[in-house]
């Protein structure tokens, strides 16, 4: 049984690094996103007010300051956003509860200041200031796990479920078929083949950049890794659900398509979903690279442990073993 996923394995990656030009791109691609956005976003940039509330239904006329973004945070967030503001990813935090009514800014940001002034010129209740310290994050710091997550996203779904889909639309599965190895055992090669792959890529190129970039990373690259690993397999799992019975590549691009896109826009890659619509911050749970970025960002950003991403990580479990269940219950190996 060894032998026989060994082989398929074997021949499945000596494949892919073949194809220089595929191999090319998945190096290309997130170097130039991660270069190109850090020098886009490397100067000052517009000044944006976004402030953070618990208890938004609270009367205060400050809320109705036009140009400011206001969103709601429950309570139990108050500490991770007092982070984001310290990190300048929230200009300001106002808790607006009778027993603690108080506002965090950051003496460091010039928003802050601005909004410091606007809010005690507003009337309505007054609120006692909280200080917060911390350096900014760049916007590259925030969205490197979304490009090497995307190249992920992409490289997993369409380099195992289109290719399985090729080779049974060429009739290579079906001379597979005549041979011992099983479907578990040439599905088990093929998720090898790419995890390890994937994995071997981006730990690349998030070094390579990272020695130009000097991304910020306050956790663990172990604990990092393991997102990643555990990340990869879940999205390959999820190429297999696709992968298992359709015979057209058309088809099989479209579904795939259908897959990726909505996971690129609602997954966090770009931008953060924190004050968007609570149905779409609903919907972006079903996707498991929303849960990937999530953790990675909480380990390079805030520091997180094990323990502080374990829901994260135990939804990736989860959707890794329903994918991978339902992709080998209905795989086939021929068209009829």
């Amino acid at each position: 049984m060894i032998k026989r996923i060994w082989a398929t394995f074997y021949a499945r990656s000596l494949e892919f690094l073949r194809d220089r030009s595929t191999l090319g791109w998945n190096f290309i691609l997130p170097i130039a996103l991660v270069f190109g956005l850090a020098f886009v976003f490397s100067g000052d940039g517009q000044p944006l007010f976004k402030v953070a509330v618990v208890a938004q239904s609270a009367e205060h006329p400050f809320l109705h300051t036009e140009h400011v973004e206001f969103y709601e945070v429950t309570p139990d967030a108050v500490d991770a956003t007092v982070r984001k503001v310290g990190r300048h990813q929230v200009d300001m935090l106002l808790d607006l509860r009778d027993e603690s009514a108080r506002y965090w800014i950051n003496s460091d940001s010039q928003n802050g200041y601005f909004l410091e002034k606007l809010l005690q010129h507003s009337g309505g209740t007054a609120l006692q200031p909280q200080s917060v310290q911390g350096a900014e994050i760049r916007y590259v710091d925030w969205v490197v796990p979304g490009i090497l997550g995307m190249n992920l996203m992409f490289s997993c779904l369409f380099g195992v479920g289109f290719v399985i889909v090729r080779y049974r639309k060429s009739g290579y599965l079906k001379r597979l078929n005549a041979t011992p190895l099983s479907a578990t055992e040439f599905l088990l090669a093929q998720i090898a083949s790419r995890l390890a792959l994937v994995v071997v890529v981006t730990t690349i190129v998030f070094t390579g950049t990272n020695l130009f970039m000097h991304f910020t990373m306050e956790g663990s690259y172990w604990n990092l890794l393991l997102v990643l690993v555990l990340g990869a397999f879940t999205l390959i799992a999820l190429s297999l659900v696709v992968a298992a019975r359709v015979s057209s590549e058309e088809l099989a691009g479209g579904l795939l398509n259908l897959l990726t896109w909505p996971m690129m826009v609602l997954s966090g890659v770009w931008f953060s979903m924190e004050g968007t619509n609570p149905v779409m911050q609903w919907v972006s749970q079903l996707s498991p690279l929303t849960h990937i970025l999530s953790a990675a960002r909480a380990i390079m950003l805030d520091g997180a442990g094990l323990a502080d991403i374990g829901v994260q990580l135990l939804v990736l479990v989860a959707m890794a073993a329903l994918f991978l269940v339902i992709g080998t219950l209905s795989f086939k190996w021929t068209t009829e």
